[in-house]
């Protein structure tokens, strides 16, 4: 009775979870602050060197004087110490150092699922045992109601192995980019629907007979992901792994199978056809298709905030300045509405999994949750330092008169970003919609509310927790099936094959796996539901 009452406990201890995580008092804790709490200034009780792997990007490239590494010197105590890898370069580069056991300490500029590649190994730090020790992760957290979301990053051990940036809202940034001019001068409406696109697009064509009205970027795999939405489906850059989740069905289909895919390609094929969408939209680069806008030649662009400014400055040169205007507008919706996808999550931090070694554990642990996670270090990040590089009054930034960021302040003959290495993409990102929207222009805080008061932002689909085992069959299975479905997507939408073919496309899809692949997914998704109860 005595040994098996004892079995019994020892069975439920198990099943519960219970004893299972790490004990984080035996974590180094030199360096660490006794008391660390949501709104203090993170400080180091005695200073430390700390290693972070660094995404230099070619726009302002690194520059180890900037006024961002000295100011979180003095403000934290921490000197960090990057290894710089050019942007074109990190994802490779970041596999080989941490495959290597060579990697920093701190490994920002991880999109989530981008990990899943070094759980198995254990070089990386399973970060969900140790949020106790990031107050303000954790209060963004529980303030902003993210744990659903939070639950698409556990692996098959229930744990989450990245810390992804935080953002208040769901806020969208790619649209489409138009010549506002020349549609009001030939009194066409600006288009809420993709029906109404293609039939401003007929009008610039007729008006304009040697144009071609759309010609896009990005491979059109901006384009594709936006439209997908309001479709019903998937596209594109969000494309994904291939998976929709039917929720009235409770299960995953294949998205290449469905109707809504049929459909999306169906009306772009039909604007190829028409001679509205250029076809060197799906293979031109982006300097391409850019100049065939800034020139006049086509009326309609993908594009962001960025962007905008960027075409703006080129049609100075090319159309001379006054004599355009151009415009975001609000995505387009689609046969199933005024829909928009979106996480509040986007890139975070890897911590390898050598940290457990550091003395500093607990410290490392602080220092990025201020940084990354709390309103100051994110304020910091994003603005540089108060009345250094920007002024705040009444709760409102400004930038100072000799800097510039993004054409906020044209006549600044710095750049927050070049000289001084703030808003930079290796720490500046999530954050309260206040400070997000607090470097918009005008035109772009009114492009985020006509899409917040227009949109339906749809549910987070499920996550699909694949054992170390099964995803290496699975990425052997979906990488095929996902190459063939771009490739065919292609040559469905500008005519190289006919769409009365699609019965045939997906035979074809079927003899390379589909459904095994599906099923797998589903059998994943079940056994994870099975798990929660």
């Amino acid at each position: 009775m005595i040994l098996a009452m004892t079995m019994s406990a020892v069975l439920a201890a198990c099943s519960s979870g219970a004893g299972t995580g790490p004990d984080v008092t035996e974590v180094g804790t030199k360096s660490a602050m006794e008391s660390y709490n949501v709104g203090e200034t993170f400080k180091a009780t005695e200073p430390f060197n700390l290693s972070i792997l660094y995404s230099d990007h070619p726009t302002y490239p690194y520059k180890k004087d900037w006024l961002l590494f000295k100011k979180i010197s003095e403000m934290t105590g921490v000197t960090l110490e990057p290894t710089i890898v050019p942007m074109s370069d990190y994802p490779q580069k970041r596999s080989l150092l941490i495959s290597s056991g060579d990697a920093p300490l701190v490994i920002p500029k991880t999109y989530p699922g981008e990990e899943s590649a070094f759980v198995s190994s254990g070089a990386i730090l399973p970060i969900s045992d140790y949020i106790d020790l990031m107050p303000n992760f954790k209060d963004k957290i529980e303030k902003w109601k993210l744990e659903p979301e939070l639950e698409g990053l556990r692996q098959e051990d229930g744990k989450y192995y990245v810390l992804p940036g935080l953002h208040e809202e769901v806020w969208p940034d790619y649209t489409l980019i138009i010549r506002t001019d020349i549609f009001k001068e030939n009194n066409i409406a600006i288009p809420t629907t993709w029906d109404e696109l293609y039939t401003a697009a007929k009008k610039l064509k007729e008006i304009y007979p040697d144009s071609i009205p759309f010609s896009d970027r990005f491979k059109f795999n901006s384009t594709l992901g936006i439209a997908a939405t309001g479709f019903g489906t998937k596209a594109g850059w969000g494309y994904g792994n291939g998976l929709t989740y039917k929720a009235d069905q409770d299960e995953f289909v294949a998205t290449a199978t469905t109707p809504e895919y049929k459909e999306l390609l169906t009306f772009f094929n039909k604007m190829v056809a028409e001679g509205l969408l250029d076809k060197e939209s799906f293979t031109q680069d982006d300097d391409q298709a850019t100049q065939k806008f800034v020139s006049g030649k086509s009326f309609i662009i993908n594009g962001n905030s960025q962007t905008l400014v960027l075409h703006r400055n080129d049609m100075d040169k090319t159309l001379g300045e006054g004599k355009f205007s151009i415009a975001k507008i609000t995505v387009p919706g689609g046969p199933k509405g005024q829909l928009m996808s979106g996480s509040r999550l986007e890139n975070g931090v890897m911590i390898s999994g050598k940290i457990k070694d550091s003395d500093n554990f607990k410290a490392i642990l602080q220092f990025i949750d201020w940084l990354y996670y709390s309103d100051e270090g994110q304020e910091f990040a994003k603005w540089g330092v108060e009345n250094e590089t920007y002024t705040k009054e009444g709760g409102k930034r400004k930038l100072v008169d000799d800097i510039n960021y993004n054409g906020l302040n044209p006549k600044g003959k710095k750049d927050l970003r070049v000289d001084f290495g703030f808003s930079g993409g290796v720490f500046a990102y999530g954050g309260t919609t206040d400070l997000l929207q607090s470097m918009f222009s005008e035109e772009e805080l009114e492009f985020q509310k006509n899409m917040k008061e227009t949109k339906e932002v749809i549910p987070a689909e499920p996550p699909i927790p694949y054992s170390s085992e099964d995803r290496e069959r699975v990425t052997l299975m979906s990488t095929p099936l996902k190459d063939y479905t771009d490739q065919n997507t292609l040559k469905f939408i500008i005519g190289e094959r006919k769409l009365s073919e699609y019965d045939t496309f997906l035979k074809e899809l079927e003899s390379q796996g589909l459904s095994n692949y599906v099923k797998m997914a589903n059998d994943t998704y079940k056994t994870y539901k099975e798990n929660k109860k």
